[in-house]
């Protein structure tokens, strides 16, 4: 069940850099690697709803519910504005400084990394799509497999977002010693939200 090619597709589909790839390596240039950590793991956190609405069929009734699937989405494109605003606010909580920024409660940024893929409404149709191809086919461990492959999907997300919030902290040191590449960090993690916002915005179920 948990094959070579399905760890491979895994691995691509969490490499490529998404809104909490952004927003991990938005924590781990800001504040540090314990944010990049705590950001990494909400992450990862935020995929369980998906996973088990996917597993027990939730998602098909968000996809077919048009009223639900845009009450969903709406509340998603406006907290990607959120944090795209938190990132050009001088003091916002997102944004990236050259001093030593104030300590943050990690459980803090970790719901704001979850929140990220909760209101994603394309997350549990993802599901839907990625997982029943690597099934046995036995509809009597369905569920369980679904679990399974899920919770190896996570602990993948886990790692490769940890990864890229440490290179980012570490790279911290290095890039954050002039005011004009820091304007121009928090301009371009802005952007890059408002643009996610957008294309969130135009997806339909």
């Amino acid at each position: 069940m948990i094959s070579l090619q399905f760890l491979l597709t895994a691995f691509v589909v969490v490499l490529a850099p998404g809104t909490g790839v952004i927003y991990t390596l938005a924590l781990g240039l800001g504040r540090g690697r314990r944010a990049a950590i705590w950001a990494a793991f909400g992450c990862t956190i935020g995929i369980l709803p998906h996973l088990i609405a996917a597993t027990l069929g939730l998602a098909a009734v968000l996809h077919s519910s048009a009223l639900l699937f845009q009450g969903v989405k709406i509340a998603g494109v406006l907290y990607l504005l959120y944090l795209a605003w938190q990132m050009l606010k001088s003091d916002g909580a997102l944004s990236v400084s050259a001093a030593k920024p104030d300590p943050q409660p990690g459980i803090t940024i970790a719901k704001r990394g979850a929140l990220i893929n909760i209101l994603n409404p394309k997350l549990s149709i993802f599901f839907l799509a990625l997982m029943p191809p690597f099934l046995s086919g036995s509809a009597a461990t369905a569920t369980q497999e679904m679990m399974i492959l899920g919770t190896v999907f996570m602990g993948m997300t886990f790692a490769v977002f940890a990864l890229y919030g440490l290179f980012a902290a570490q790279a911290r040191s290095l890039i954050l010693g002039s005011e004009a590449v820091v304007k121009w960090l928090n301009r371009s993690f802005a952007a890059i939200f408002a643009a996610l916002a957008l294309r969130l915005a135009m997806e339909r179920a």
